[in-house]
């Protein structure tokens, strides 16, 4: 018993400095095989992670809260679409164990009766909990461009975007994933954006996540338009989305920086990739 309590106190020690984010605390950048930008897999839905968070011991990553929806493609209002429950297997990129449905934005819509329709129509995230044995094999650095610094500011029309889409319809093709692109408007009270992409967001890439200029991390990927503004992507505000998380069941919940440093530079991001 002795000898499995220590083992124990050892697992938690070293699940708590993983929260620390320090660059020690994560598998290298250039190897880790689970970071944004990853595919995953909820029950055939496949998606495109944004960023790594932290609430405790606890590592999820994130990835929209449609990717879960059980109903049609079209059906985009949180506050009525279906989703399968919390606890259902998601299939995450690299790992080697099936993460599970920690938070869903919908669900936790759907049980708070919400009855803002711009929370209803834009908040698209969910948090899907990386197995302890896989832990190890995370690291928060965005492919391609570095970051996240922190969580963005409000966005004004003409900001530069950066992105990194791993849709598995560019058939693995890595020098399509980075993207630069600016907003256009702001819609829902702030709580979306419409950004234009020089290649904009295609099935797969729902959920990856959208940094500022700064790299600062700015939204997640929940729409692609087809009217009024054809090709044009919805990009979900994070702060709002991660606010209304903390207000429902997750009070802790942390972004985490990436250990490599930003650089807004798509011809580097994309001859680099």
């Amino acid at each position: 018993m002795r000898l499995r309590s220590s083992f124990a106190a050892a697992i938690a020690v070293c699940a708590l400095t993983a929260m620390t984010g320090t660059a020690s605390a994560w598998a290298p950048a250039a190897t880790a095989p689970i970071k944004p930008g990853v595919q995953t897999d909820t029950a055939g839905g496949q998606c495109t992670a944004n960023f790594i968070y932290t609430r405790g011991s606890d590592v999820f990553i994130g990835q929209a809260a449609h990717c879960a929806g059980t109903g049609a493609a079209t059906e985009t209002d949180g506050c009525d679409s279906g989703s399968l429950p919390l606890g259902t297997p998601v299939t995450i990129s690299g790992a080697t164990r099936p993460g599970s449905l920690a938070y869903s934005s919908w669900i936790a819509m759907q049980n708070a009766d919400e009855a803002n329709p711009d929370a209803c129509a834009y908040n698209d995230l969910a948090l899907v909990k990386i197995d302890p044995a896989d832990v190890s094999r995370v690291n928060p650095s965005v492919p391609a461009f570095g970051g996240p610094v922190g969580i963005g500011g409000p966005s004004a029309t003409g900001d530069n975007v950066f992105s990194y889409g791993n849709s598995s319809l560019r058939l693995g093709i890595s020098k399509l994933s980075p993207k630069q692109g600016i907003v256009t408007e702001t819609v829902g009270n702030g709580w979306s954006r419409t950004v234009y992409t020089a290649t904009p967001g295609i099935p797969g890439d729902s959920g990856s996540g959208f940094l500022d200029a700064e790299g600062g991390a700015i939204g997640t990927l929940s729409t692609l338009a087809i009217f009024p503004s054809p090709l044009s992507n919805g990009v979900s505000d994070l702060e709002r989305e991660l606010g209304y998380a903390r207000g429902h069941g997750f009070p802790d919940l942390q972004l985490v920086n990436g250990t490599e440093p930003f650089n807004g530079d798509l011809v580097n991001a994309i001859l680099g990739s």
